[in-house]
């Protein structure tokens, strides 16, 4: 955002202007949501206390109960000029009266520190009981979510100005900033995440057959029951023909399920039929375990890695992955991504996307904030996961969902699947079994028509 900011002052666009643009923005909210009550606005002494000071002066200007508070430090610039144009008065924060809605203008994106105990006890005081509007970030939180701030403060609605910030989506911080809204800018950015949102899933062709719909082969290992789970939801997720492969799949699951032994695996791996391969859940770590992964990164067909599989890969494995040419899918959860690409290097997003040009995969790199890097530099975030997709195998069930929309869903086939997953849990409600998961997915899929 600095670097997108600097490129409009170099092509011609004033600061003053950028700043009245983000306070007009934040004034035609705060007017919507604070239904006519008494409004304070919290400025500080840089760019976001600017932004605060056009926000106040356009409120009162429309006729608002406007009461202004700001740090003492003087601002410059065009900070300094928003501030001179606000003819009000000005308290001092520890002199500031609580109101019910109150606007933080204190700090923004430029925070490299934990507030002050003399800033972070009066913002604490001001906004206990408030309806907090913060203009791009609340206060005191970092805006790569690289680091956790003690006193920083919360919102209910943040404005998010010209793009989203890493906090606005992942890590603890994401949880303080309340229901997010971007305001547009008009300004050129460099490409910056996006959310997830419902995607459109057309039926299929009317001379559509299972073979056209994409034929899935989920390996399976000493742990055959995450297999049929993932095996299952590829089928509900919209494959056409679905190979359990294992020398004890034949037990449980669906009948439509084709069950084959494991006695050679290029053979079974191989052909152009085959839309896509999954190894990894239940798949055990020995070394029959090794023996199935290397037949599947062999095989010239999409892969989706998960589970045991990106375990027993690890740091060592990377190479051989980034060395297939088919499009390949890792699925890891934290624990896994750290041990495959370390820990190190900055928030989510960052360590995400440098993953998947390294491994040149498409990585989903699952949580409570799941991030989707693909190695042209896309990235997705879903930011708010259902907290009760905490349970044994529904991490099975993702992948088989995954497995099963990349033939029809594309470069969009991870969105699809991380969208899907998170829609089946909120309908099947918190309380179940990965089983039952599965059994919410065609309502999903419906609602993507």
């Amino acid at each position: 955002m600095r670097a997108a900011e600097e490129n409009a002052f170099a092509v011609g666009v004033p600061q003053d202007t950028l700043m009245e643009r983000a306070g007009l923005a934040v004034t035609r909210e705060v007017r919507r949501l604070a239904l006519g009550r008494p409004i304070l606005v919290l400025a500080g002494s840089g760019n976001n206390g600017g932004d605060a000071f056009v926000c106040a002066r356009y409120l009162r200007e429309w006729g608002g109960d406007v009461a202004v508070a700001a740090l003492p430090r003087h601002a410059s610039g065009a900070a300094a000029r928003m501030r001179a144009a606000w003819t009000g008065t000005v308290s001092t924060l520890e002199d500031a009266e609580p109101r019910p809605v109150v606007v933080d203008g204190l700090f923004g994106i430029g925070l490299s520190r934990p507030l002050a105990t003399g800033i972070a006890d009066p913002l604490a005081r001001l906004t206990r009981d408030a309806f907090v509007v913060a203009i791009d970030l609340p206060s005191g939180i970092d805006a790569d979510a690289e680091r956790q701030f003690a006193g920083g403060g919360r919102a209910d609605v943040t404005i998010a100005l010209g793009a989203l910030k890493p906090a606005h989506v992942v890590g603890a911080s994401a949880a303080r900033m309340g229901h997010v809204l971007l305001a547009d800018l008009a300004i050129d950015l460099p490409p910056v995440p996006r959310t997830i949102a419902r995607p459109v899933i057309a039926l299929p062709e009317r001379d559509a057959h299972k073979y056209s719909r994409g034929m899935i082969t989920v390996l399976a290992g000493t742990m055959p029951g995450a297999a049929r789970l993932a095996a299952t939801a590829a089928l509900l997720a919209g494959a056409g023909y679905v190979i359990l492969a294992g020398d004890d799949a034949g037990h449980g699951g669906p009948d439509a399920l084709v069950r084959r032994p494991l006695d050679d695996p290029p053979a079974l791996l191989a052909g152009d039929r085959l839309a896509a391969v999954l190894v990894g859940p239940g798949l055990g770590r020995d070394a029959a375990a090794g023996r199935l992964i290397d037949a599947a990164l062999a095989c010239a067909a999409p892969l989706v890695i998960d589970g045991d599989a990106l375990s027993v890969l690890g740091q060592a494995g990377v190479g051989q992955i980034a060395a297939r040419t088919a499009p390949t899918f890792l699925t890891p959860h934290s624990g896994e991504f750290d041990r495959m690409f370390g820990s190190d290097g900055g928030n989510k997003i960052d360590r995400t996307a440098r993953a998947a040009l390294q491994a040149r995969a498409t990585i989903v790199h699952k949580g409570p904030d799941t991030v989707i890097a693909s190695p042209d530099g896309t990235v997705i975030v879903s930011p708010d996961a259902p907290s009760w997709l905490s349970t044994a195998g529904t991490g099975d069930v993702l992948a088989g969902i995954l497995a099963a929309r990349l033939r029809p869903g594309g470069k969009e086939a991870a969105a699809q699947a991380v969208w899907l997953h998170g829609r089946a849990a909120r309908l099947a409600g918190p309380a179940f079994v990965a089983d039952r998961l599965i059994d919410h997915l065609g309502q999903a899929i419906a609602e993507c028509r």
